[in-house]
Formats: structure tokens, sequence, C-alpha cells
């Protein structure tokens, strides 16, 4: 695919093409145009987590892991991204430092756990 199709369009244009190819399960072509939407607002919380999203479903674990830190610099109580960073830390057998990130996921829900947050994510 030409690289002008992921420039193509307002940053509405692209983040609306970024989450049909996520909802498509097209993880690289989300995170693609994801990057390109991060560039342009390094400070938008929502672009950056689901470009982290597509990183870990596309077993780019130290990109998403990347991502989801810098979710976390900016918003500190994002549940989801501390979740995801938990469950990443685990996919690289990170079990000690994912226990962390996971108890204060847990923390932040109550008495919901931690899976109230991947609901809502649609996970």
């Amino acid at each position: 695919m030409d690289d002008t199709y992921y420039e193509f369009g307002t940053p509405a244009d692209r983040w609306d093409r970024a989450q049909l190819f996520f909802e498509s399960k097209e993880y690289a072509t989300a995170a693609r145009i994801l990057g390109g939407l991060v560039q342009e607002a390094p400070d938008l919380v929502a672009p950056r987590l689901l470009l982290a999203r597509a990183y870990y479903h596309s077993a780019r674990l130290v990109k998403a892991e990347a991502e989801l830190r810098r979710v976390l610099e900016r918003d500190p109580v994002e549940e989801y991204a501390r979740l995801m960073l938990g469950r990443t830390l685990e996919r690289q057998g990170r079990d000690a430092e994912a226990a962390t990130h996971l108890r204060m996921s847990h923390a932040m829900t109550g008495a919901l756990g931690p899976e109230s947050a991947e609901q809502r994510h649609g996970e």
C-alpha cells in the first residue's frame, strides 16, 4: 500500500480509518496510521492507547510497552493502560514487574476488578 494512504485526509479521517483497521484485526496497518497521528498530537492519550493496543495484538510487545509507559506518564490513573502494561509485561515473562501494574489496575477499578477495564475496551 502506498504511504500516502496512511497520511491522506484530516486527523479525524485517519483516526476513523485506524479504528476500522483495528476492528478488522489489521493491527499492523492500524499501527502504521496511528503512528502518524501520535507524532502529530503526542499529548493525546486515545491515539497513543490504541497504538499500544495495536502493537500488543500484533505481538510487538516492546513497542506496546513503550507506548503504554508514555500514556501513563501523561495520565498516571489511566486504568486500562495500567492493565495493558501489566499484561504486556506478563507476555514478556516479567511477572514480578507485571504484578505491580496489575495490582494498581485492580485498585483503580475497585470491586469490579481489572476485567471491567477489558470489557469497556472491547478486549
